[in-house]
């Protein structure tokens, strides 16, 4: 469910598009047809209420929401988006933006945090150093791996 409220909260700000949280969607039932919810979302042709359905699940904690599982599948999607942005700028109000629309338990920790600050150094001229944090941010879990 981790990877859906990603692809959910990421669908709502315009950074995948509905195929794609649909194709991931039926990944993920086909590994676990025994999932009523993702029965259940796999049933539901109304982007809005699927989208709503799997918010308000991850917002009052009733999937045990894993911030890790959710962070690898968001900082997966956000690696792909910062490749192609071509505008640092406007990545980094889509990250700020981003960061809004996180459950607020997650928004206080690491990398998730980074997103309502990294872009902080634009103001004053700063690119390398915002790339720098956005990039930290986005292999925040590859590192991890390797450590």
């Amino acid at each position: 469910m981790e990877e859906l409220l990603a692809y959910a909260i990421l669908l709502y700000e315009g950074i995948v598009t509905e195929e794609e949280y649909q194709e991931r969607l039926h990944d993920l039932f086909l590994e676990h047809p025994d999932d009523r919810t993702l029965l259940d979302l796999e049933c539901e042709t109304d982007i809005q209420k699927a989208v709503i359905y799997i918010r308000t699940q991850a917002d009052y904690g009733s999937i045990g929401l894993h911030p890790e599982t959710f962070g690898r599948a968001l900082m997966e999607k956000l690696r792909d988006y910062y490749t192609r942005c071509t505008d640092l700028r406007r990545f980094g109000s889509k990250m700020y933006s981003l960061w809004e629309s996180l459950p607020g338990d997650l928004q206080s920790m690491e990398p998730f945090w980074s997103l309502c600050y990294a872009d902080d150094p634009l103001s004053w001229g700063d690119e390398v150093q915002t790339r720098s944090l956005y990039e930290t941010m986005l292999s925040y879990y590859e590192e991890d791996v390797k450590g």
